[in-house]
């Protein structure tokens, strides 16, 4: 049996859980705003989901110095893991660049006139499709940033409804979730058990791979076909109206690309790699697009907040986890994913031994399939999220309303998964 939880303890799953609530809050903050213009800058800061976790992050640490004092306060936090955090924010500037961003549109525009279907629905269903399955690759963040910019700049683009653009973000948070277990290295719940429990990249082809493109196919499949009428209305897409990238621009891009995905896991590497990056895009200034670093920062700081807030919540989280056996922790990772990221489901996992096979096969299906439901539920969403809000009414996406337009992709890899 484990022990009671500290004052510290309990502290930390209390200000975790008015993270929870405050992230699906933001819709209030933004109408208070609104009401309030003397304050309008401060709530709209309380309305960007990003900043949540962090904010509430800095309210632990300052409870930490009155609590434990300043040594262990100081202690914990460096004590934290922040490579995810940088990872992400690197990975998201460099991907989201012009040079990237006009290669990758401009493949998936070629597939899409190549094949007898209206463009737009044939460019949706590949965003939805192709870019997920490409995260197993490139990792996870790159093809969320790559999906949510091309489909902000084209199908959202006009004058989508609000069922199609929430339905979208469903489709894609799930799929990404999802499309990254194709390899051991892309996605991050993945990422945080490979080493441990020595999975290689023809164990997670056979295991997971056939599964996670069909699921992905069925559902952007099924997206394309419910909206196929407003994607077939929708103006013609429309390659932007920008100078095209030199050959040799665009490779340097590929491999400063290649060696953050590589480095993935050596911050000095992949950070000194960026540095050198961004001097290289203000050499050559007049091939790039303005850098989406405020995103990208704002997603790290959601990231750094969630690992320090995360880090007291494994007393309560490892024994629901250990509490059930192979068949039921799938259910209850996917329903855990929701409320705190999967990445941190599978580590705790990972810390226990013992484990049969079919029980870490199941809590890391369960643990991707929730991948979509939430914004915290998986690191990527929030770059989604942070990219995408601005087709959004308000600039904000209502949690709700994402959790409804995710659980029918969620509800389709739950068959898939434990039924084939």
């Amino acid at each position: 049996m484990s022990a009671s939880p500290t004052t510290l303890q309990l502290v930390g799953a209390a200000l975790f859980a008015v993270a929870l609530i405050h992230t699906f809050s933001t819709k209030f903050f933004e109408g208070l705003a609104h009401r309030h213009p003397r304050h309008a800058g401060l709530f709209h800061l309380l309305g960007e989901v990003e900043v949540v976790f962090g904010i509430w992050a800095m309210v632990l640490v300052v409870a930490m110095f009155f609590l434990s004092g300043g040594e262990q306060a100081i202690a914990y936090v460096e004590s934290r893991n922040f490579t995810e955090p940088m990872f992400v924010f690197a990975i998201m500037v460099v991907a989201g660049t012009r040079p990237i961003l006009q290669l990758a549109a401009g493949t998936v525009r070629g597939v899409a006139r190549a094949l007898p279907l209206t463009q737009a629905l044939t460019m949706y269903f590949l965003l939805l499709a192709v870019v997920p399955l490409l995260g197993s690759f490139i990792t996870e963040p790159a093809a969320m940033t790559l999906a949510a910019l091309m489909l902000r700049d084209t199908v959202l683009a006009g004058n989508a409804s609000t069922r199609l653009k929430y339905a979208t973000l469903g489709v894609l948070f799930v799929n990404v979730s999802i499309g990254g277990t194709l390899t051991p290295y892309a996605a991050p719940p993945v990422l945080m058990v490979a080493a441990k429990w020595n999975w290689d990249l023809a164990f997670m082809l056979s295991t997971f791979g056939g599964k996670a493109a069909l699921i992905v196919t069925l559902n952007a499949l099924a997206a394309t076909l419910l909206f196929r009428r407003e994607l077939a209305a929708a103006p013609p897409l429309t390659a932007p109206q920008e100078t095209p990238v030199p050959a040799s621009v665009v490779l340097t891009h590929l491999l400063f690309l290649a060696g953050v995905v590589v480095f993935a896991h050596h911050p000095p590497l992949f950070m000194g790699l960026f540095l050198f990056f961004l001097g290289f895009t203000t050499a050559y200034q007049r091939h790039q697009s303005p850098l989406i670093l405020r995103e990208a920062l704002l997603v790290a700081f959601f990231l750094a907040g969630l690992v320090v807030l995360g880090g007291l919540q494994q007393w309560w989280l490892q024994p629901v986890l250990l509490s059930m056996d192979a068949q039921a922790v799938f259910f209850g990772a996917t329903a855990l994913t929701a409320i705190t990221d999967n990445a941190a489901l599978t580590y705790l996992g990972s810390l226990v031994e013992g484990l049969s096979d079919e029980f870490k096969v199941a809590l890391v299906a369960g643990a991707v399939t929730g991948g979509g439901l939430t914004i915290i539920a998986n690191a990527p969403n929030p770059a989604g999220a942070a990219i995408l809000k601005v087709r959004f009414a308000d600039e904000a996406i209502h949690p709700l309303g994402l959790l409804a337009a995710a659980l029918p992709p969620t509800l389709v890899a739950i068959a898939v998964f434990r039924l084939l």
